[in-house]
């Protein structure tokens, strides 16, 4: 039988090894209220990052997927390069003097003809310095006149006094002082006479000075920019500090419009001066106009490693407008009783395709959403590569970036 606990000492033992340490669990439990405060800020940090990222809107070039060239049909394109229309003939219309507008004649989209009034300046200087030349001349022309008369009448002294230096009615001085006085006059009018030479050149001078008040069409077009209103300077040369215009509008002969487009220097091989094309401009894709290239400038841009090559249009058409943004198809012959068959897939700038979870994709622009899109890339054609998976028309964002994936905001950028 144990001894019995009796002992005051023993049993005080006992209940201290029972006690709960409080001085133990105050610590404990403010590194767990750390810890989660920790974790909820960390939380939050994530949860505006998330928001922020989601939110923000990436800045991104649109291209448009276009249908290929069919094949089979009489020709195929062998290269397909996206360009602009350009005008080959196209000037800003100045005055080549320095002066006031009083008049401005023309519009946007105006038909002018060639030396056509386009603007007036203000012109009662040159109206006063033409009529002084005027007046100039008038008086060296009566001075002609006067020494024209004096002549005559010196002429007919001169023969008077040679008749009475025979019959010995006059000294032979009379006679040589009646030449000399020819002579003088004689001389006098040949002088008069270039005076008058000198002050029809002046009025022809004042004339031109006049004729430039007048700004006139140096050849037939289209007006796309007008740049000058009535009451401004306007001035050939650029001056004033930029108070002064120097231009008055900017003329296109709409005849002369061709296409430039930047072939990549890899394939510039397969263009052939004076080939077959076909263009099809990206404000109508069911619009092919027959083309041929021109001719293909002999010089490549080292930074995009591109030959320019120009592209005449077969066909003038209202709808053709200068910078238009349009597509070529380079075409070669085919052999005879081919078929026409379209090209599977569309075209696409080949900087849209990217990869997203080891898959070829798209971003297709709906609305200011990026929605991915998978594709099968299939030949390339210059910048383009021909895809499937898309249609006709369908808008895609022309090179994403890494961070973007689908449903990302997006937003239009300039050039």
């Amino acid at each position: 039988m144990p001894p019995l606990m009796n002992d005051t000492s023993d049993r005080d033992k006992l209940l201290g090894q029972l006690r709960i340490d409080r001085s133990e669990e105050e610590p404990r439990a403010r590194k767990i209220w750390i810890v989660a405060g920790v974790a909820a800020l960390a939380i939050v940090v994530a949860a505006v990052w998330w928001w922020s990222r989601a939110g923000a809107a990436f800045e991104v070039q649109i291209a448009t997927a276009a249908a290929p060239a069919a094949q089979g049909s009489g020709a195929a394109a062998v290269l397909q390069a996206t360009g602009y229309v350009t005008a080959r003939r196209q000037a800003t219309v100045s005055a080549q003097i320095t002066g006031k507008l009083t008049e401005v004649l023309i519009e946007e989209g105006e038909h002018v003809e060639a030396g056509q009034i386009l603007a007036h300046l203000e012109n009662r200087s040159q109206r006063a310095q033409l009529a002084e030349a005027d007046a100039q001349l008038g008086e060296a022309r009566a001075r002609v006149r006067q020494f024209e008369s004096e002549l005559g009448q010196a002429r007919r002294d001169y023969t008077r006094q040679q008749d009475l230096v025979t019959r010995k009615l006059v000294s032979a001085q009379a006679v040589e002082a009646a030449r000399t006085q020819v002579d003088s006059l004689t001389a006098q009018l040949a002088a008069q006479q270039e005076a008058v030479q000198l002050a029809q050149a002046q009025v022809r001078s004042a004339q031109v000075q006049l004729d430039y008040t007048t700004v006139r069409a140096p050849f037939a077009g289209v007006v796309i920019a007008k740049a000058a209103q009535v009451g401004e300077i306007v001035s050939p040369l650029s001056a004033g500090g930029g108070f002064t215009r120097t231009g008055i509008g900017t003329l296109v002969d709409m005849d002369s419009l061709e296409v430039e487009v930047d072939v990549n220097e890899a394939y510039i091989n397969r263009v052939v001066p004076g080939g077959a094309a076909d263009a099809v401009l990206d404000a109508y894709q069911d619009w092919t106009i027959p083309a041929h290239v021109i001719a293909i400038i002999p010089t490549a841009d080292r930074g995009k490693a591109t030959v320019k090559v120009r592209v005449g249009l077969d066909q003038k058409d209202p709808r053709i407008l200068p910078d238009m943004g349009v597509r070529v198809s380079f075409l070669a012959e085919e052999r005879p009783g081919s078929t026409a068959s379209p090209r599977p897939g569309v075209l696409v700038p080949t900087t849209a395709i990217v990869q997203r979870d080891d898959r070829n994709v798209v971003f297709v622009v709906e609305g200011e959403r990026a929605r991915t899109r998978v594709v099968k890339p299939g030949q390339p054609f210059g910048d383009l590569t021909l895809v499937e998976g898309l249609e006709t028309g369908a808008r895609v964002v022309r090179a994403p970036v890494q961070d973007m994936n689908d449903g990302a905001r997006i937003r239009e950028g300039s050039e």
